[in-house]
């Protein structure tokens, strides 16, 4: 530490530290920008939601995040042929189609089933041309109703675990895990002396 009011040693004053200042002046002229976008993208797309086709519900991958979920690629050809809809139907109704993914569990199978039926449910199909209506397309009454979604549709949410909340009673009380533990603890490594001890006496008896 420097005392008394002395001249500074080896002062380091030529870095030029205003070169290497980084500042955002564009930020609020981005927002707006990327709003206008967003608009032009939602009139270009009209009537298809903005955010996108439907994607599945998947399982984060390794250990580390396997129990959060989140969105995947696409539907496998299983989860689409459970639905009933073609594979090649899907991508031109809004449904992301993935034909490597495969379905590891039947848990996940089902929720992404039930996902495409709901969706299935509440999808209204515009036809190509206004006054050519095909078999698949949706009724006048229900075209002139609908109306463009914007934002996430059908949004992933994760459910909370619920607690179940009971009543201590007095057996709980008196009960000492600490002593059971340590009693299951010496059980376990006794049980290969005490199967070999068990086994020598009923030999014994035998003879």
């Amino acid at each position: 530490m420097v005392k008394h009011n002395n001249v500074i040693p080896s002062s380091h004053f030529r870095k030029h530290w205003q070169n290497y200042v980084k500042t955002w002046f564009n930020q609020p002229a981005r927002k707006t920008r990327r709003r206008k976008a967003r608009q032009e993208k939602a009139v270009k797309i009209f009537p298809r939601p903005t955010s996108g086709p439907l994607r599945p519900v998947v399982h984060g991958q390794t250990l580390k995040y396997n129990m959060k979920v989140r969105s995947g690629r696409g539907f496998t050809l299983e989860e689409l042929k459970a639905a009933g809809i073609p594979k090649k139907l899907a991508p031109t109704i809004g449904i992301a189609v993935d034909h490597r993914r495969k379905n590891r569990s039947l848990e996940g199978l089902q929720a992404n089933v039930q996902r495409l039926k709901t969706y299935k449910a509440k999808l209204v199909v515009f036809p190509r041309r206004a006054r050519k209506l095909k078999a698949g397309d949706s009724s006048p009454e229900e075209l002139a109703n609908a109306t463009q979604i914007s934002g996430p549709y059908m949004p992933i949410v994760r459910e909370k675990p619920t607690v179940e909340l009971v009543k201590v009673t007095n057996d709980m009380k008196a009960f000492k895990a600490y002593d059971k533990l340590r009693v299951e603890r010496m059980n376990e490594r006794h049980v290969g002396a005490r199967l070999k001890k068990a086994a020598e006496a009923e030999k014994e008896e035998k003879k």
